[in-house]
C-alpha cells in the first residue's frame, strides 16, 4: 500500500493505493496518528485502492472518531 499525505490548512487529504488489509493498516493507523492533531477535515480518496478489508476500514473509522473528538 501506498499513502500520500497532503496538509492544506486544517485539511488532510490522504490517497491510498494498492491494498489496505490486516497487514498494512497498522502502517495507516501509525501515519494517522502523526498527522491527526488540528485537522478539522480529513478527506479520503480511494480511486486507487484496490482492496479494503474490515481491518482497513476499522482504521479509517478509528481515524474519524479521533478528528471529531479533537476538533471539538
Amino acid at each position: 500500500m501506498t499513502i500520500q499525505k497532503t496538509l492544506n490548512g486544517s485539511t488532510l487529504n490522504v490517497m491510498l493505493s494498492g491494498r489496505l488489509d490486516t497487514t498494512t493498516s497498522p502502517q495507516l493507523e501509525a501515519e494517522l496518528k502523526s498527522f491527526l492533531n488540528g485537522i478539522t477535515e480529513l478527506k479520503l480518496d480511494f480511486k486507487d485502492l484496490e482492496y479494503l478489508s474490515s481491518a482497513g476500514l476499522r482504521v479509517l473509522l478509528a481515524a474519524e472518531k479521533v478528528r471529531i473528538n479533537r476538533a471539538r
